[in-house]
């Protein structure tokens, strides 16, 4: 088994040839590196960290920020082997076919092929990330055994399911950390070399800028040297990749793929604004697989409440997941109201329990909210990178249309009610949180004057350069995105076995 090489014992100006070279050592560049084992490519993976957390190479992502409050963009990533599974929660969901589509209700929709373009990947990618059979919204029937799920009457909202990454013969359930997982695996392939602490700081262009040429590659003890590849890919998040993009300017000014003002607009992350309405059942206790990790068929599971994609597309709403939290006590309006809504619909609720509601919602594409290159520079000499936050009203209105409907449907079925909490954007901006879901920054579209990268990830203009992860996505789903964006990099490395070919 061969070890990693540290980047920073190579001797100055060392020039590297290879075929591939990935950059970054995320979920992304690691799937990438084991779909491509068995295959004469012969690839180097260039990772920022080591195995470990490291606060010095942590502060390469400090940023600014202006706008709506948002997340120290040096807290919602960790740059060492394994990048952001080394802190994810491990919940996993599959996008939704209509997240695929073109609606002319949806700005800047549709992405360039339909969800079942994904779907023969799904599976693997799902193994990968160790979340159990591929079950999902076939959990109902299992979980109905254990306890009845929350009747709903008729309507556009349903329980849906969340699997959970579970770390293989981890007695802690902790989410799969790729890094530290597959570190043994990535040392056993014969066609990989992985870089430890390695920095690429330029994707220099030739001077045609058709294609790339070499990449540039520091390390914060001073080293600097170059790797010349074949091919190359960014797996580098949508932050890091916006910056790498656009940082690289010295033959395209504007920055590479940035010849039509594209590179680091469509930011966008899930909003995760707390206590926004309140659940309450009739019945008593809902089933405890709602507000907790539940097992069943090998699968770590939690139900949540979506919107259908019927309901989506007939009431033009985006996608949402809406989590039961934690068990609450109604004050004496609320306890008032659930008295006579209930004696109104014929109801016992003398044993009725109330809960807070917790979500995920999708953002409305928006080309401003975006990332630009700062005045400042990080250790290493790049530009560091200012974020333009914004989340509009219409965003939080759509979330409510999908919360009045499930209230509709509990009273339809006559058991529960909701009381929506937010009303004003002030109050919804006192609870917001984010995912820290980094999405679309180098969005993938087949018109380059939409978009960063093509159909197969490939940077539009740009022969040997493509792009790997969440920073593609067009369109952002309300799906978590590390599953998804495994099944989009295996997807890219079947391209890449066919161009080596």
């Amino acid at each position: 088994m061969k070890p990693f090489l540290d980047a920073r014992t190579l001797p100055h100006h060392t020039e590297i040839a290879t075929d591939l070279a990935i950059i970054g050592g995320g979920p992304a560049g690691i799937s990438l590196a084991l779909a491509l084992s068995n295959t004469p490519i012969r690839v180097l993976l260039l990772e920022s960290g080591g195995m470990a957390f490291d606060a010095r190479t942590q502060k390469l992502y400090r940023g600014t920020e202006t706008g709506v409050a948002y997340l120290p963009l040096d807290a919602t990533r960790l740059r060492y082997l394994g990048g952001s599974t080394n802190h994810w929660g491990g919940w996993c969901r599959p996008l939704d076919e209509d997240d695929f589509e073109k609606r002319e209700w949806v700005a800047h929709s549709g992405w360039p092929f339909p969800r079942k373009t994904l779907e023969p990947y799904f599976a693997r990618a799902q193994a990968l990330c160790e979340a159990g059979p591929f079950l999902y919204d076939k959990l109902a029937a299992p979980a109905a055994t254990m306890a009845p799920l929350l009747n709903l009457g008729a309507g556009g909202v349903y329980t849906s399911f969340f699997q959970f990454s579970q770390w293989k013969d981890n007695p802690q359930h902790l989410p799969t950390h790729f890094g530290e997982r597959y570190a043994a695996d990535l040392k056993q392939l014969a066609n990989l070399t992985v870089m430890l602490h390695a920095n690429v700081t330029g994707l220099r262009l030739a001077a045609d800028a058709n294609s790339l040429d070499h990449l540039d590659v520091a390390t914060l003890s001073g080293k600097r040297f170059t790797v010349r590849a074949r091919y190359a890919v960014v797996a580098t998040g949508a932050i890091e990749t916006a910056r790498l993009l656009l940082a690289s300017n010295d033959v395209m000014t504007t920055g590479v793929g940035n010849q039509n003002d594209r590179v680091g607009r469509y930011f966008a992350d899930h909003a995760i604004p707390r206590d926004t309405a309140t659940l309450v059942s009739f019945g008593g206790n809902l089933a405890p697989y709602y507000g907790n990790n539940a097992v069943a068929e090998d699968t770590h599971f939690r139900a949540t409440f979506s919107p259908t994609q019927a309901f989506k597309r007939q009431r033009r709403v985006l996608g949402s997941l809406v989590t039961v939290e934690q068990q609450t006590k109604l004050d004496e309006l609320a306890t008032a109201a659930v008295s006579e809504t209930s004696a109104t619909l014929g109801v016992d609720a003398s044993g009725a329990t109330a809960y807070s509601l917790g979500c995920g919602i999708e953002l409305m594409p928006d080309p401003d909210r975006r990332l630009t290159l700062a005045g400042e520079r990080d250790a290493l000499g790049m530009p560091r990178l200012e974020l333009a936050m914004r989340i509009s009203d219409d965003d939080f209105a759509r979330y409510r249309e999908t919360l009045r409907e499930l209230g509709r449907q509990l009273l339809a079925a006559r058991t529960g009610m909701i009381r929506l909490d937010c009303k004003t954007r002030e109050e919804w901006l006192a609870v917001m949180d984010w995912g820290s879901h980094h999405l679309g920054t180098a969005r993938m579209h087949d018109d380059p004057k939409q978009g960063v990268v093509d159909a197969d990830s490939k940077v539009h203009g740009i022969t040997n350069l493509f792009v790997a992860g969440s920073s593609v996505f067009p369109t952002y789903g309300s799906s978590n995105p590390t599953m998804n964006l495994v099944a989009l990099v295996l997807r890219l490395a079947d391209h890449m076995k066919g161009l080596f070919a």
